[in-house]
């Protein structure tokens, strides 16, 4: 039953968890913040591609999965053990003993994902076990099964539920009014139980890595993470902006000794568009949207190989371009797929509001940070072929090994913070919450239109 595994970054292997043996997949990327152990829902496995698809994103961001069947395979087809909340909340907690003991392993702070009846076990053994856990992520949950023990979670707890699933909308509802710990439920619109909707399941994956990456972002001097129930420090070095508005802030003050010609930012959806917001309101200029998406690497979702702007046009990243199954034919595919999610969002934002001219003017292209700088570059092209007066990035924090061929590829580039220690762009926020659809079309219809 041992399922194939990929290489990523530090350790990957197949194991046999705790007292009874059970089959997992655990990787460890180098420098990892945390390890997030996952509960799948019944008739689910460490094989589902969806918990392997948020898992692979966790990696992106530095954190260390495993993935483990919660009963043995002789157990599976018995429905009394596939839904007993109890024994899989007692085998989660074996498997989170034995993580602690595992050299590699043994200094992280950890967490829990759960799915459907999964999640009610991660809250139940979060509850009676919850020491040097930190946070617990439900996806499509039914913590009504662990009602009892919901107020007695100490574990930073986040809900996620889809906007069509009514019934487990309200079990949710009544389960975040008993949580007595830091808590929030988010609801994904148009989204069913098992989020197999476009762009669905990564809201998912996107929610659960930044609700993690902050509570796992106290460190060690050694690179690992601390165990410690305590807040991070006044001064940690890693918290460098408040939010996204206090990024944009500083970021304003370094664009305000440019001389701009009749000035336009352009932010990257979705975050960009906070930080945009900010930008465009204390440099006096108009608000608009530039689009692009990164293209996955096949089996290995949370890996960019490039990015698609808005005019179809691909960048590929020479460093993961050449990795095994990159065809043509693929990248076409992958192309496409990101190309149907362009035109939804272009649609959605441009009823909000229209395209601005860009022929003439200075144009500042941002976003919240950059990670591997593929959908930057992307969106750089698009917009350099309408011609502006010049072309600049700001942006608050990117790893610098990256700036360089974004530096290439504009006028100016403004980035408050390149850190050599880099996972990802929420490590370096306190407060770093998903922005949705709605966020945006609100920012850009409150923007005040430019005399021109």
């Amino acid at each position: 039953m041992n399922a194939p595994t990929q290489t990523l970054i530090g350790v990957t292997k197949d194991v046999m968890v705790g007292p009874h043996r059970l089959p997992g997949i655990l990787s460890i990327p180098e420098k990892a913040s945390g390890i997030v152990l996952f509960a799948h829902g019944s008739g689910s496995s460490r094989l589902s591609s969806r918990n392997r698809y948020v898992a692979g994103v966790l990696h992106d961001a530095g954190i260390a999965t495993l993935l483990f069947d919660l009963l043995q395979e002789s157990e599976e087809e018995d429905r009394h053990k596939v839904f007993n909340i109890e024994l899989l909340a007692g085998r989660l907690q074996e498997a989170a003993d034995w993580v602690r003991q595992r050299p590699e392993s043994l200094d992280l702070n950890l967490g829990y994902f759960g799915a459907s009846t999964g999640a009610a076990a991660a809250l139940v053994a979060s509850a009676r076990r919850p020491e040097g856990i930190k946070a617990v992520v439900s996806r499509g949950g039914r913590p009504d099964l662990a009602s009892d023990d919901l107020p007695n979670v100490s574990a930073s707890t986040l809900l996620i539920v889809g906007g069509d699933d009514d019934l487990v909308i309200g079990m949710n509802r009544e389960a975040l009014a008993l949580l007595q710990c830091e808590k929030q439920l988010k609801i994904i619109p148009g989204a069913t139980h098992l989020f197999p909707e476009p762009g669905a399941l990564e809201n998912v994956a996107e929610l659960a890595s930044d609700w993690f990456s902050r509570h796992f972002r106290t460190r060690s001097p050694n690179g690992r993470a601390r165990v410690s129930n305590d807040p991070p420090p006044d001064d940690d070095p890693d918290l460098m902006f408040r939010d996204r508005e206090d990024a944009a802030m500083q970021l304003a003050e370094q664009l305000k000794e440019l001389e701009l010609r009749d000035p336009l930012v352009l932010g990257i959806p979705r975050g960009g568009v906070v930080t945009g917001a900010v930008l465009a309101r204390e440099l006096g200029a108009e608000l608009d949207i530039t689009l692009s998406r990164k293209l996955r690497a096949p089996h290995q979702p949370e890996l960019a190989v490039g990015a698609v702007g808005e005019d179809g046009h691909v960048y590929l990243d020479k460093h993961t371009a050449e990795a095994p199954g990159i065809t043509a034919g693929y990248v076409e595919r992958e192309r496409q797929y990101q190309i149907t999610e362009i035109t939804r969002r272009q649609k959605l934002f441009r009823a909000a509001k229209p395209a601005a001219p860009i022929e003439g003017r200075s144009v500042i292209v941002t976003d919240d940070g950059i990670a591997t700088g593929s959908t930057m570059i992307a969106a750089l092209r698009v917009v350099r072929n309408q011609r502006p007066h010049e072309l600049i990035v700001a942006v608050p924090v990117a790893p610098p090994d990256r700036l360089g061929p974004i530096r290439e590829r504009c006028d100016r580039l403004i980035c408050l913070h390149a850190p050599e220690v880099f996972w990802a762009v929420g490590q370096f926020y306190k407060e770093f919450e998903q922005v949705s659809d709605e966020q945006v079309v609100k920012l850009l219809r409150e923007s005040t239109p430019v005399e021109r």
